[in-house]
């Protein structure tokens, strides 16, 4: 984060050089565009009295190629909206500058505020980890022929700091920083978060869901078994 900072105060103090060059070149365009308009101005008004005195005295009439601004007229005119296209485009790149900082300090804050949330939620696993171990939520199931040796403790505490948060649906996209080595869970094979129910199978294949992902919205009452290990469960009992 460090790194980040500096990076970014660094092209952050070379920002303002930079729009007074653009405001300044800016400035002159204005400048110059002024200066055309009033030539372009003064000669369409010269030119529009010369047809009007040429009507009157005959020598065109009024359906004659004749009425019509002189090329030098016509070419001031394009030239101008060419400068005026000029100083848009710059008023475009100053703030795009200014934007392009904003929007990377706000991922920067954003991404700081996620990483500092899921330290708290970390932080907080010792207290939640003698959770109940009847499906309902994240517990290291130490009872259960060593399931609690899966690696999944320290995410079940997670979980269980987040009970208030809202469960995400499947589809929803997570947008925080995610370890590349931290477990994935669930149909949706993505990490810990929010509230989540553990299947009651001791061989389910997964064990651990989203309460988003198999329908749920508060904890199960007694044992739960996923979608697989419910038919498996059905066809012990039928044999």
């Amino acid at each position: 984060m460090t790194s980040f900072l500096d990076e970014f105060q660094a092209n952050l103090e070379l920002l303002p050089n930079i729009l007074q060059r653009k405001y300044a070149l800016l400035r002159d365009l204005d400048k110059s565009l002024q200066g055309i308009l009033r030539q372009n101005e003064q000669r369409c008004e010269q030119e529009i009295e010369d047809i009007k005195q040429r009507l009157l005295s005959g020598s065109i009439t009024p359906e004659s190629s004749g009425i019509r601004f002189s090329d030098e007229a016509l070419d001031e005119q394009k030239h101008s909206v060419r400068i005026a296209d000029e100083k848009v485009a710059l008023a475009v790149q100053a703030y795009d500058l200014v934007d392009a900082h904003i929007q990377q300090l706000d991922q920067y804050l954003k991404t700081s505020e996620e990483e500092n949330r899921r330290e708290k939620e970390l932080a907080s696993a010792p207290a939640s980890s003698d959770a109940s171990g009847d499906g309902s939520t994240k517990t290291g199931r130490s009872s259960e022929g060593g399931r609690g040796g899966r690696k999944k403790t320290r995410l079940a505490a997670a979980a269980a700091a987040a009970a208030t948060a809202p469960a995400n649906p499947p589809s929803m996209d997570l947008d925080i920083p995610v370890d590349p080595n931290e477990p994935t869970y669930c149909l949706c094979n993505q990490v810990s978060y929010g509230e989540m129910v553990a299947c009651d199978n001791p061989d389910c294949r997964i064990e651990w869901f989203h309460f988003g992902c198999v329908g749920l919205k508060e904890k199960p009452k007694g044992k739960w078994y996923c979608s697989d290990c419910a038919g498996t469960q059905k066809r012990r009992k039928g044999k």
